[in-house]
């Protein structure tokens, strides 16, 4: 017995020294970093910006791949599916978790095939319209719609996206019917939305800046219940006649739940680092960005306090995706 025992021991130490050295030797080869969404859009954004650091700091390639479509599904199937070494990660919008109540059937479990490994920023949503619209607020909008049901077109990163929720929850507050023409990314959306195909969409500040600052598209209300920094002139839409709206999604990072310990809490050190980099810092600002950081349990409670809060939303607005 005192031999079995023994050889258990041995067994267990070899275990967690081999588990050990895989975490020190990691990253060893390039990592596949799957961005649920197309370029261009807040997801896409977080993710470069975030992962350009890791990889300097890391001295290893951390590769883009932006896999889009039904709303963050396809991609994350991808890592669920992945092998459970580390070197596929996820970067989404906490509103994916919240999918299984938009879909009635999912290729993964949005809650047990993954684990966070750090809550990476959050960013306000904006309102904004085709500058060709009669429209310069939101109570305008309101108006217009009502006058015209289901008239009216809207954007969307995709069915279920952080933008589909957003635009749904305003329509249930504000009581309009608009039609929802969902793309494989707010890239792609907010491109249609310049050439006046789509009358409006609900996209992030990051990605709306540019063109609100050459006038392309026009501004009508921040989704946080406070002005964001960036556009202090904007009024929320709380503040614009729709008191009880609020949406504000987070970004995180995520890999398979099988993946482990010792890599979870490498990367999650290492993506700690860099979002509190100082160097950092104007460049959050100037995109309205608020980086967040924590450890992967503090990804966890984020995580599902996320997704209480979106799957009310999505239940309220009975909002389905097919």
């Amino acid at each position: 017995m005192a031999a079995i025992r023994l050889l258990g021991t041995c067994i267990g130490f070899m275990i967690f020294a081999c588990g050990m050295a895989w975490g020190q030797q990691y990253p060893a080869k390039p990592v596949r970093v799957i961005i649920v969404f197309a370029p261009g859009g807040a997801t896409d954004i977080v993710g470069r910006i975030a992962f350009q650091k890791v990889g300097e700091q890391l001295n290893q390639q951390f590769v883009i791949d932006n896999r889009a479509g039904a709303a963050g599904t396809i991609g994350a199937a991808i890592v669920a599916k992945s092998p459970p070494d580390g070197y596929t990660l996820m970067v989404y919008s906490t509103t994916l978790l919240a999918n299984a109540h938009l879909y009635r059937k999912l290729p993964y479990d949005p809650l047990k095939d993954f684990v966070g490994l750090t809550p990476v920023a959050r960013l306000v949503n904006m309102l904004a319209v085709h500058p060709s619209m009669p429209v310069r607020t939101v109570k305008d909008l309101i108006a217009l719609a009502k006058a015209h049901p289901g008239e009216l077109n809207y954007g969307s990163a995709g069915a279920g996206s952080a933008t589909h929720i957003a635009a749904e929850l305003f329509k249930a507050l504000a009581k309009v019917n608009l039609t929802h023409i969902p793309y494989k990314g707010s890239g792609p959306a907010m491109t249609d939305l310049i050439g006046g195909q789509i009358q409006l969409m609900f996209e992030n500040v990051p990605t709306a800046l540019p063109f609100i600052n050459a006038s392309k598209i026009r501004p009508l209300g921040v989704t946080s219940r406070k002005r964001a920094s960036t556009l202090p002139t904007v009024p929320s839409i709380a503040e614009s006649g729709v008191p009880e709206y609020e949406a504000v999604p987070y970004y995180t990072i995520s890999v398979s739940s099988k993946v482990p310990a010792e890599v979870v809490r490498k990367l999650n050190a290492d993506l700690d680092s860099v979002l509190k980099q100082p160097e950092l810092t104007p460049r959050w600002a100037e995109l309205g960005i608020t980086p967040l950081g924590g450890s992967p349990d503090a990804a966890v409670k984020r995580n599902s306090a996320e997704t209480e809060t979106w799957t009310k939303v999505i239940k309220s607005a009975g909002i389905r995706a097919d």
